[in-house]
């Protein structure tokens, strides 16, 4: 005759494994980080120089010294480093840039990040840079070289040589407008822009004169 065995027992559950990690191993995620950069002056003569300020700080404070800045320009097949520096008191920094050639520029600041800080980046104002030229005005009526009559309200430029409708901007004396090439002229040697008489009231120009050009 056989005895019925006796069922065993369960096994106890296994309590879950937890392995702790020491605090100088633990892995922190990067800190973020902030730019803030403005340019000095954004309107600007060719082969001059135009500043761009600015600091870089945590979200809670700003950083030390040393660390590093590039300032880029967006060109036709991407962002080009033009200038470099690091960072310095409180984290400030200075870069600087001159644009070799008429037209706007995009610009950017960029940090590319370190071991404990995230990388940041922020885009500034575009600077226009501009040419100087001799220029003069003109008033009264008649008709315009590039169709239409001249009058006292007529906004643009006379030039000898751009295509009828060119838009043109010129600055004077702090102030800037945009307007089309609506004449021929100056026929005078050395002047290259005669103003209508609207176009001069809105510089506030007074006669023959050296004036900002972008063209």
């Amino acid at each position: 005759m056989f005895a019925a065995a006796t069922p065993a027992p369960p096994a106890p559950a296994l309590a879950p494994l937890s392995v702790a990690v020491p605090a100088e191993l633990a892995i922190a995620a990067p800190a973020r980080t902030a730019l803030h950069a403005r340019i000095t002056d954004p309107d600007v003569l060719v082969g001059q120089p135009t500043q761009v300020k600015g600091r870089l700080s945590t979200l809670s404070h700003a950083l030390e010294r040393g660390r590093p800045l590039k300032l880029e320009v967006l060109r036709r097949h991407g962002w080009r480093t033009v200038a470099r520096t690091h960072t310095g008191r409180g984290g400030r920094f200075r870069l600087s840039y001159t644009p070799r050639a008429l037209g706007t520029a995009r610009l950017r600041v960029v940090y590319g990040g370190q071991a404990s800080l995230a990388a940041s980046h922020v885009r500034l104002h575009k600077v226009t840079s501009f040419r100087e030229v001799i220029a003069s005005w003109y008033g009264g009526g008649g008709s315009l070289a590039c169709g239409g009559e001249l009058t006292s309200a007529t906004l643009g430029v006379a030039n000898k040589t751009l295509p009828c409708g060119t838009m043109v901007t010129l600055r004077y004396d702090g102030r800037t407008v945009r307007v089309p090439v609506v004449d021929r002229g100056p026929f005078v040697a050395g002047r290259e822009f005669d103003l209508t008489e609207a176009t001069r009231n809105a510089l506030g120009f007074a006669g023959v004169a050296p004036i900002w050009s972008s063209r």
